[in-house]
Parts: structure tokens; C-alpha cells; sequence
């Protein structure tokens, strides 16, 4: 039984709702994910995060919940993505490297014409990272199809000093927030039922 479509690929988001017990399927929204002039990280998460949802809902006309999430790297409220190569990866991990950084993750639900949408600003501190060490693990394959080039519930996890905010929000899904809106829906995990 399906009680939700996530409206996404990312594995991670599939471990996080699947560690929680939710029963759902995923249909990925194929989307064109390019901020706006002068758009907030803010902004740009949310506007992503509905987007997604509204796609898959639009595409396979569900009368099911669809939920989706948009997580973003900044730092000095210029906006990441993923890195394209070697190179982009050194660009944005020399950028981070021995800095705070700001990572909003949001999460958007669409059940026919109701919408919400939340989000989480969560701030992390990574150490110093020498060349070396980004080239290292670039060639690891981990920073490849990840915000800001790091996965922080991976290898990269050894540089991360802090963190004030949402763990799971850095990972990709901010737990606390997306179990409290899929329940605005009447949606629960298998285990809270």
C-alpha cells in the first residue's frame, strides 16, 4: 500500500522516509534547476521543492499526497548545485573548506489543490581541506551528484567541525519537519499508526 509519491531520485531521501517506516513510491520530477538573478537560497529551495511536487502531480494526475524536497549549499548567498567535474568540485569545496556555509533543505506537499511547504536553514563549519585531499575524493565518486560537492553522511563527514541545524536537512530531507507536514495530510509512518 502507497500512502505518498516522492517526487524525487535521490537515494537518500528514499533511506530517510524508508527509516521511518512511510510507505510510498518515488516518480522523479524532471526539472531544470537553475536559480533565478538575485534569488535567495531560500527562496530558491522552496520554489524547487513545489516545483518537484507540483511536476509529478501534474504528471501522473494521483489523488495521493506528492511530496518534494530541494536541498541547496551556499555560502555568501551564492547558491552551489552540484559539481560538473574535478575542477567545479575544487571551486566549491576550497570555497567551504575552513568556513560556515548555510544549506537550506525544503520540503513541499501538493494533495490536489493544497499546498505546504517548509524549510531548514542549517549552518555547518568544515575544517581546512588541502587539494589533495578534494582530488582524493572526487576520484571516490561520492561529491559527484552532491549540493556543494560533499556528502556530509559520507567520507566528507571527517572535516565537518559543526553543525547548528538539521543533520537530516544537510542529507537531504529534514526529518522533524517532512514527518510533521506529510501528517498535515493525514500521512504516518507505519510505526506511529
Amino acid at each position: 500500500m502507497t500512502d505518498f509519491l516522492l517526487a524525487s531520485r535521490s537515494p537518500r531521501r528514499v533511506a530517510l522516509l524508508r527509516a521511518q517506516a512511510y510507505r510510498f513510491e518515488t516518480v522523479p520530477a524532471d526539472l531544470q534547476e537553475v536559480a533565478a538573478p538575485d534569488q535567495s537560497p531560500v527562496d530558491f529551495a522552496r520554489c524547487i521543492a513545489l516545483a518537484k511536487a507540483q511536476a509529478v502531480q501534474d504528471q501522473t494526475r494521483t489523488r495521493m499526497p506528492v511530496l518534494g524536497a530541494d536541498t541547496d549549499v551556499s555560502i555568501d548567498g551564492r547558491i552551489l548545485g552540484k559539481p560538473a567535474d574535478l575542477n567545479q568540485a575544487r571551486q566549491m569545496l576550497g570555497a567551504l573548506a575552513n568556513r560556515e556555509h548555510l544549506v537550506v533543505s525544503a520540503v513541499a506537499v501538493i494533495h490536489g489543490a493544497v499546498k505546504r511547504i517548509c524549510h531548514t536553514e542549517t549552518k555547518v563549519r568544515l575544517a581546512p581541506i588541502s587539494l589533495s585531499e578534494i582530488d582524493a575524493y572526487w576520484a571516490s565518486g561520492e561529491p559527484a551528484d552532491k549540493a556543494g560537492a560533499y556528502a556530509i553522511q559520507g567520507r566528507a563527514a571527517r572535516w565537518v567541525i559543526s553543525i547548528d541545524g538539521s543533520y537530516s536537512g544537510v542529507v537531504g530531507l529534514p526529518l522533524f519537519e517532512t514527518c510533521r507536514l506529510l501528517s498535515e495530510f493525514n500521512v504516518f509512518s507505519r510505526e506511529s499508526t
